[in-house]
Formats: C-alpha cells, sequence, structure tokens
C-alpha cells in the first residue's frame, strides 16, 4: 500500500487510507498493510463515497462489455452490477482511480466502463452512464489518518 510504505520509507509523514466499507467490508491491502509497516493512528473519519459508471464518450450503456474498478467498488455496486451486467466481465484492478486514466489514455478498449468517483469523470474526461451505481443509500467509508512512528514509541 503506497500510503504506508511511504510512511515506512520516511517519503511522507502523515498518510490517510481507506480501511473499511460499510458494504464491501474491510479492506484487506489496508489491515495487510498495517500488519507490515509501523505507524501510529492519529484520526479516524467516514466519508460518503459516490460510485459512478463511465465511460468515453458516445458510448450507451448497451454496447459496455467489460467494467473495470478497484475489488471494494465493484463490491459496493453488486446488485446494481447483477442486475445492469450479469453477463458482462466485471475485472479487478488496483485502483479505480487508475482504471479512469487507463481508459481515458486508451490502455482499455472502447467498450470498457469503469467505476468510479465524479471527480476521477471529470479528470480524465470520461462520460459518467449512470450516477450513484452502489446498492448502499448511504455509502460510508471509514478512513484512518497515520503518522511514521517515532524510534522510541
Amino acid at each position: 500500500m503506497n500510503v504506508l510504505n511511504g510512511i515506512s520509507d520516511n517519503t511522507i509523514d502523515v498518510g490517510i487510507f481507506a480501511m473499511e466499507n460499510a458494504q464491501g467490508g474491510v479492506v484487506i491491502e489496508s489491515v495487510e498493510a498495517l500488519a507490515e509497516n509501523k505507524c501510529k493512528i492519529i484520526d479516524m473519519f467516514y466519508i460518503e463515497i459516490s460510485q459512478n459508471l463511465m465511460a468515453k464518450e458516445n458510448i450507451s450503456l448497451g454496447e459496455i462489455e467489460e467494467v473495470h474498478s478497484h475489488e471494494q467498488a465493484l463490491k459496493q455496486c453488486k446488485d446494481y452490477l447483477a442486475e445492469k451486467f450479469w453477463s458482462k466481465k466485471l475485472v479487478e484492478t488496483d485502483d479505480t482511480a487508475k482504471s479512469a486514466q487507463d481508459l481515458s489514455l486508451d490502455k482499455l478498449s472502447d467498450n470498457v466502463a469503469v467505476i468510479a468517483s465524479k471527480q476521477c469523470a471529470e479528470k480524465y474526461g470520461l462520460n459518467i452512464i449512470e450516477h450513484d451505481i452502489h446498492d448502499l443509500k448511504k455509502n460510508l467509508t471509514l478512513f484512518l489518518a497515520v503518522e511514521r512512528l517515532d524510534g522510541d514509541e
């Protein structure tokens, strides 16, 4: 995990990362990274997450053959995906924003959609086909703020 690796190798002093989502559950990568890196939790807070289905301009819902996103985003939208994309390929990626970036840079085919935030659509010039596709009305994610432990802690 980039944040905790940065804390561990002294490239950053403080970091924030997702720990658990109300529907998607515990973020396994975060638990593993916490076990491997020495840090101190300085704050915990919830953020409401909005998941959106996006694709390149002029791609309609019916043209989508694959949906790419982080495992957590796919879990948060599982009912939606089961209803709309039950016969389509779902591809787990390492990062929602990276999926959006890859689509915008033509690293993915035109018939791929990604699940990510509205900010990703804006940043990478993607068209939001459907807004707020997460299953829970309040899609809350627990975030941890951590800092590097001093040598004597």
